[in-house]
C-alpha cells in the first residue's frame, strides 16, 4: 500500500490553526463581561448552564472543519504497485543416455545414471519461466516428456528413467539428438538449446550424430555436449547367478571428439564429467550461461482518498453554522 498527497504544498495552510488558536485563547482572558455586579455571592451555589460549558464547541469545530478540508485540497491517495514481468523464455530439451554402460559406479556411491538424474533433477529446479523436455536413448531414443513448464510433471517422469534392457542396449546418440530437435523444431523461443548427456559413441540407429548436429545447425539449436566418466577404468556390476553380484573392470569408451565436435558446430561446449562434483560443477556453468531474459514494469493505480476528509469537513461547517444560531450564539 502506498499513501501520498497530490498537492502537498496545500498541507502548509495547516500552519495557520496554531496562531488562530492561540488568538482565540488571548481574546478569551482579555473578554471582560458586559454586566457587573457588586456581589456574587447569590451566584455561587448556581451550576453553570449547558450553554456555558460547551461555549468553546463552535471554535472547536471551526478548526477541524479547516484541518479537514485543508487535508482534502492536498489530494490524498492511496496506491497498489502491480508488477508485470515480460520473459524471454528459453527452451531447453535434455537428451539423457540411458544404456547399460550407465550403470558404471564410477561416481560413487550411485552408478552413472543416478547421479546424472539427480544433477538433471536440480538443473530443473533451479530454472524459471523456461519450457524444458526429456529425451532419453540407448537403441532406441524417446519422448520422456515434451517442453513444459510443469516442472513437477517432469521432475516425476525422470525419476522413472531406468537402465534399458539388455535387448534394447546400445548408444543411439544421433537419434537421441534427431529426437530433441524434432521437439525444438516448432519453438518460437529466442533461445533453443539441447543438453546432451552420455558416456558412450553412436553405435546404434539410422542417423548418425553428424546428421543430427547439422539438423540442429540448420535450426538454429545450440547443443551442450557433456561425456560422463571416469579417466581409465570403471567398475561395472554383473549379476552372476553363482556367484551373485560383482564387478568388472572396463576402459571408459567416450567418443569425445565428435561430441566436441557436435558441441563447436551449433555453438555450444563440450564438457568433460570425471565425478559428482564436475558433473554438479558443468550443470552450474550451463546454467549461467542460459539464463532467461527478464523486464519487469511496475504499475501504481492510485485512488482519490480527499471525499473522505470533504464530506466530513462540510458537515461540519453547517454543524458549526447550526448550533451557532442555537443557544451558544454570543451576545455583543
Amino acid at each position: 500500500m502506498i499513501w501520498q498527497f497530490k498537492f502537498l504544498p496545500a498541507l502548509y495552510l495547516l500552519l495557520l490553526l496554531p496562531p488562530l488558536v492561540g488568538l482565540y485563547l488571548w481574546l478569551q482572558r482579555r473578554g471582560k463581561s458586559s454586566l457587573q455586579y457588586s456581589d456574587l455571592t447569590l451566584f455561587a451555589k448556581l451550576r453553570p448552564a449547558w450553554s456555558l460549558r460547551w461555549r468553546h464547541l463552535p471554535f472547536t469545530m471551526r478548526c477541524a472543519c479547516l484541518a479537514l478540508l485543508v487535508v482534502a485540497l492536498a489530494r490524498p491517495q492511496s496506491g497498489h504497485t502491480e508488477e508485470e514481468v515480460l520473459t524471454e523464455g528459453i527452451d531447453i530439451m535434455l537428451a539423457l543416455d540411458n544404456s547399460g554402460s550407465m550403470a558404471a559406479e564410477d561416481f560413487k556411491p550411485k552408478n552413472r545414471l543416478y547421479v546424472a538424474k539427480e544433477t538433471v533433477a536440480r538443473f530443473v529446479g533451479g530454472r524459471l519461466n523456461d519450457r524444458i523436455g526429456l529425451v532419453s536413448f540407448a537403441e532406441k531414443s524417446y519422448t520422456r516428456c515434451p517442453l513444459t513448464l510443469d516442472y513437477a510433471v517432469l521432475q516425476s517422469l525422470l525419476s522413472q528413467v531406468q537402465l534399458a534392457p539388455r535387448t534394447e542396449d546400445g548408444t543411439a546418440i544421433g537419434m537421441g539428438l534427431a529426437t530433441a530437435v524434432n521437439r525444438l523444431k516448432d519453438s518460437r523461443a529466442k533461445s533453443r538449446v539441447i543438453v546432451l548427456l552420455t558416456d558412450g559413441r553412436n553405435n546404434r540407429g539410422s542417423i548418425d550424430p553428424a546428421t543430427g548436429a547439422a539438423l540442429a545447425e540448420a535450426l538454429e539449436i545450440k547443443i551442450y555436449t557433456i561425456g560422463v566418466g571416469t579417466q581409465g577404468q570403471a567398475p561395472y556390476p554383473v549379476d552372476d547367478g553363482l556367484f551373485g553380484k560383482r564387478y568388472v573392470y572396463l576402459p571408459a569408451d567416450i567418443d569425445e571428439d565428435s561430441l566436441k565436435s557436435i558441441a563447436a558446430s551449433t555453438g555450444g561446449l563440450y564438457f568433460r564429467a570425471t565425478d559428482t562434483k564436475s558433473l554438479e560443477e558443468i550443470f552450474r556453468r550451463i546454467d549461467r550461461m542460459e539464463k532467461t531474459r527478464m523486464k519487469v514494469k511496475k504499475y501504481t493505480r492510485f485512488r482519490e482518498l480527499f471525499p473522505l476528509f470533504l464530506i466530513p469537513g462540510a458537515l461540519l461547517f453547517l454543524t458549526e453554522v447550526a448550533i451557532s444560531q442555537s443557544r451558544l450564539r454570543r451576545l455583543p
